[in-house]
């Protein structure tokens, strides 16, 4: 049976809030914590409300839970959730063509895509989900090689999303320019980020918008970069070279979000 061991305050507090909207997920969930400080009380009065089950055990227990984790996963900090059978696998990720069909091919309102291409690090994956859920993207895209989609990956992500990984639905594909063809097809303009672009504070994003963001070491692949509309650029006046994709992406996501009120 998957299993899946996830610590930190907000992964295990938005599983416990998923599971609280979609009941079947609380037989799947069971939370391990050892002292019970002020914030892991907190938590366990929602898992009692939800359902969810609880066990006070060692911290030494926890240790050993967690041991295979990443250094900063291991950091459980007294609570961990264990999750298994088939809610292990990270319940937020969505299959591209039904998504496609059900939600991005509507003319109506708007919906902002963010396409990853190369985008290897967890910790900038789970911080751009976490700015797509605050910003209202609708789909967050990655490619099957080359990105951050693995079982250990999937444990930061969670962590470095402070629980968004748990709303915003992810899609695994194996070939992004054609992903993003279908989705010019349905409708959606493509704006890559990257250096020498039109400025962010002059351009005017779609209301279906596909916002392509490079990895840091090579940026947009070309074929990729082919199939954008617009090359856009963060104004900056810094030192160094670019900003952390992740900040990047914020900073667009949260322009795109400001011109659509």
């Amino acid at each position: 049976m998957a299993e899946r061991i996830l610590t930190g305050f907000h992964a295990v507090e938005e599983r416990v809030r998923t599971a609280s909207v979609q009941k079947e997920l609380v037989s799947s969930l069971h939370i391990f914590y050892s002292k019970p400080g002020p914030r892991i009380k907190k938590i366990l009065e929602q898992a009692k409300k939800a359902g969810v089950a609880v066990s006070q055990v060692d911290d030494k227990v926890l240790d050993d839970m967690t041991k295979n984790l990443g250094n900063a996963e291991r950091d459980h900090r007294g609570i961990v959730i264990k999750v298994t059978g088939e809610s292990a696998r990270s319940e937020n990720v969505v299959d591209f063509d039904n998504w496609l069909s059900d939600v991005g091919s509507k003319e109506e309102g708007r919906c902002t895509v963010v396409v990853l291409d190369s985008v290897t690090d967890p910790h900038n994956v789970g911080a751009i989900i976490r700015s797509a859920d605050q910003f209202g993207a609708a789909l967050v895209i990655m490619p099957e090689r080359h990105s951050a989609n693995n079982v250990n990956d999937n444990d930061v992500i969670a962590r470095s999303s402070a629980g968004a990984s748990s709303w915003v639905p992810v899609s695994v594909v194996t070939n992004l320019v054609r992903t993003v063809e279908k989705l010019k097809s349905n409708g959606f303009w493509v704006y890559g980020a990257d250096a020498g672009g039109v400025s962010v504070e002059e351009g005017k994003f779609s209301k279906k918008s596909v916002l392509v963001m490079g990895s840091e070491g090579t940026g947009i692949s070309r074929l990729l970069k082919e199939q954008c509309d617009s090359i856009v650029s963060i104004p900056t006046c810094g030192k160094i070279d670019s900003l952390n994709v992740s900040v990047a992406t914020g900073v667009l996501l949260y322009e795109i979000y400001r011109q659509s009120k």
